[in-house]
C-alpha cells in the first residue's frame, strides 16, 4: 500500500507537469496541482503572492511572499505539491447597504486564481489578462467572476484575477499613518500591487508573458485601473488597460478619511484594533458604512497619501501625468448617493444650469444623469481624451440591461451577469449564476472576443468575431464610442453593437464636470452636495 501511495504522488511531479491528466506547475519554489475544468483550461486557484496579513501584519503594507517558507511548507509531508483545485477563503466582507452585514471570509486571504490553456508551459509567451473585482472595495469575491469560460473559448492568454483586502482591512485610514511604525494608507491598493510583481516574477511558469499584462477591472476595480495610470509603483507593471464602469468616487485625503475618534495615543489605539477580532472589525466597519463616520467620506477606500497616489486621477489624466498604454474605457449610468462632498453651492447651482428638468422625462431621471455623469459617465472622457493624445484608445457604451433585473434600465454592472456565466452578486461573498439563452451567451462570446483580442494585440478588432463590427478608436476630435449591445431580435449570428458619437451636450456637461476636479491639499469642508439640491428640487415639483 505504501509503495501504491508513494507511486501516486509521483504522478503529480513537476516533469509530469502538462502531459498527465492532473496538470501542474513548477514555479521553482514549489509545485501547484491545477484544476482541468475545460479539455483545454486548467484552473490554479488560491495561490498566494503575498505574506498573510495578519497579527501585527494587520493594516500594514504588502509584504512578498517568503517562498521559502511555502516551499518548506509543502515538503513537510514528502509530497512537495500543493492542492491549487478548489477556490481559497475570501477576503473579508463589508456590507453591500443593503441592509446586511459583513464579516464572511479570511485575513489570510492574498491570492491569485490563475487561469491558462491546457498544455501551456514557460516559453510560450502568451499574453496575460490580469483582473481587478469590484465592490466598491468593500466587498467582493474573484470565485463570482469566473474566468474558465473565456480560456475555453480563446485559449491564447493567461488570465489571473486578484484578492485583495477590503473595507477596514484594506483602507483603515488616519493621517498618522505617515509614519508606518502605526500603520500604511491604502494597503488593499498596495496588495494589487504586490500581486503584479508577482506575476512579472511566475507568470511565465504558465506560459505567459510578464512583458505583455492588461490591467481589467470593473467599478471600484475599474477605478483601481485608473490608479495604477497615476501611482508612482516604481516599475512598468502593465502594458494595456481596461477600465469598465469606473467607480470615480472623490480621493479623500487621510484628514477626511480618519475613521475614529478613540482614547489614547494612536500607538495604544492600534494596538487595540489589531487585536480586535474579526467579528468585532467588522461591525465597526458595517456602523462606519451606516454613517456612524468622523470623516466627510463614509466608506473605507483609496486615500491620496501624497507618495503613491499623489494627485486626483482626473487632474492627472488632463496634465498627461499617467502611464500612456492603450486603453478601452467605458461609461454606465447610475443613480448615486452624497459622494461630491467638496462641493460649493456655488458649484451646485452651474451643474444644475446644466441639467434642467424640462430636458429629462421626470425629476429622477434628470437625478440619474445629474449623478451617474460626474460618477461614472464623464470618466470616458477624462480618461480616454488624454490617453488618445499618447496611445490607441477605445471607449464604448453598454446598452444591454440585466435580464434578471426586472428593468429595462441598463444598470451600473451589467455587463457583468453578461461576461460570467450569470453572475449576481448576493452577501458576504456569495453570488447567484442564472443560465444564459443562446442569445445571451452568443453576445457574451462577442464581448469575450474583443476583450481577448485587446489582450492579445492591443486592439479589439483584431480577433474579433467575424460577425461583430469595426470597433473604431476615440479621439477628441472624433468622440466615437462602440454601443455594446445583443441583438434586439435575439439571434446568434447577427450582432446588435454599432458605432455612435458622443452627444454634444453630454460632452459640455462632462467638460464642466472635469473642470470642477479640485486638488485639495486641506480638508474640504463645504458639505453641501448635489444631491441634497436635486432632491429638494423633486419634492418641490412633486409638490
Amino acid at each position: 500500500m505504501r509503495s501504491v501511495v508513494f507511486a501516486f504522488l509521483a504522478l503529480f511531479n513537476g516533469t509530469l507537469a502538462q502531459n498527465s491528466i492532473c496538470p501542474t506547475v513548477d514555479l521553482g519554489y514549489v509545485v501547484y496541482l491545477g484544476n482541468r475544468t475545460y479539455p483545454n483550461t486548467v484552473a490554479y486557484l488560491g495561490i498566494p503572492y503575498a505574506e498573510p496579513p495578519v497579527g501585527d501584519l494587520r493594516f500594514r503594507a504588502t509584504v512578498p511572499l517568503n517562498t521559502t517558507r511555502v516551499g518548506e511548507e509543502a515538503n513537510l509531508n514528502g509530497e512537495g505539491v500543493v492542492n491549487a483545485t478548489y477556490y481559497p477563503n475570501f477576503c473579508i466582507q463589508g456590507t453591500t447597504g443593503a441592509g446586511d452585514a459583513g464579516g464572511a471570509g479570511s485575513e489570510d486571504c492574498l491570492n491569485v486564481n490563475v487561469y491558462s490553456p491546457y498544455g501551456a508551459q514557460e516559453g510560450d509567451n502568451l499574453p496575460v489578462l490580469f483582473y481587478i473585482h469590484g465592490g466598491g472595495y468593500i466587498y467582493g469575491n474573484p470565485r463570482n467572476w469566473p474566468f474558465d469560460g473565456w480560456i475555453n473559448q480563446s485559449p491564447n492568454v493567461v488570465i489571473v484575477s486578484v484578492y485583495y483586502r477590503l473595507d477596514s482591512f484594506g483602507f483603515l485610514t488616519t493621517p498618522e499613518f505617515a509614519d508606518p511604525t502605526y500603520g500604511d494608507f491604502n494597503a488593499g491598493f498596495k496588495d494589487q500591487i504586490q500581486a503584479l510583481k508577482w506575476v512579472k516574477s511566475y507568470i511565465s511558469k504558465f506560459g505567459g508573458d510578464p512583458t505583455k499584462v492588461t490591467i481589467n477591472g470593473q467599478s471600484a476595480g475599474g477605478s483601481s485601473v485608473e490608479l495604477h495610470m497615476i501611482a508612482n509603483e516604481g516599475e512598468q507593471l502593465f502594458s494595456g488597460a481596461i477600465a469598465q464602469s469606473v467607480f470615480r468616487t472623490p480621493l479623500p485625503t487621510p484628514e477626511q478619511q480618519q475613521a475614529w475618534c478613540g482614547t489614547g495615543s494612536v500607538a495604544e489605539q492600534m494596538t487595540c484594533l489589531r487585536g480586535a477580532s474579526v467579528s468585532a472589525l467588522a461591525r465597526a466597519q458595517d456602523a462606519a458604512a451606516q454613517g456612524n463616520f468622523s470623516g466627510s467620506y463614509n466608506l473605507f477606500r483609496p486615500v491620496l497619501d501624497g507618495m503613491l497616489i499623489t494627485g486626483h486621477p482626473t487632474s492627472k489624466f488632463q496634465r498627461g501625468e499617467f502611464v500612456h498604454v492603450p486603453l478601452i474605457r467605458d461609461e454606465h449610468l447610475s443613480g448615486t448617493s452624497g459622494i461630491f462632498p467638496s462641493l460649493t453651492d456655488t458649484d451646485i447651482q452651474e451643474f444644475l444650469l446644466l441639467y434642467p428638468v424640462d430636458e429629462f422625462d421626470s425629476p429622477s431621471q434628470q437625478f440619474q444623469v445629474a449623478t451617474g455623469e460626474p460618477e461614472l459617465i464623464c470618466g470616458r472622457q477624462a480618461m480616454g481624451g488624454p490617453s488618445s493624445q499618447y496611445s490607441n484608445t477605445w471607449t464604448y457604451r453598454y446598452n444591454t440591461p440585466n435580464p434578471t433585473s426586472g428593468s429595462d434600465v441598463v444598470s451600473h454592472a451589467a455587463e457583468n451577469w453578461m461576461m460570467f456565466d450569470g453572475t449576481n452578486t448576493g452577501f458576504n461573498g456569495s453570488t447567484t449564476f442564472t443560465p444564459q439563452t443562446p442569445a445571451e451567451l452568443a453576445f457574451a462570446s462577442e464581448l469575450i472576443a474583443y476583450w481577448l483580442s485587446f489582450v492579445r494585440a492591443g486592439n479589439p478588432n483584431t480577433y474579433k468575431l467575424e460577425k461583430s463590427p469595426v470597433w473604431e478608436q476615440y479621439n477628441e476630435s472624433n468622440p466615437v464610442r462602440m454601443v455594446l449591445m445583443q441583438d434586439p431580435q435575439n439571434l446568434t449570428t447577427v450582432s446588435g453593437s454599432y458605432m455612435e458619437t458622443q452627444p454634444v451636450a453630454e460632452a459640455t456637461r462632462c467638460t464642466f464636470a472635469i473642470s470642477k476636479v479640485k486638488e485639495c491639499k486641506l480638508e474640504c469642508d463645504a458639505l453641501p452636495s448635489m444631491i441634497l439640491a436635486l432632491n429638494s428640487r423633486e419634492e418641490s415639483d412633486s409638490a
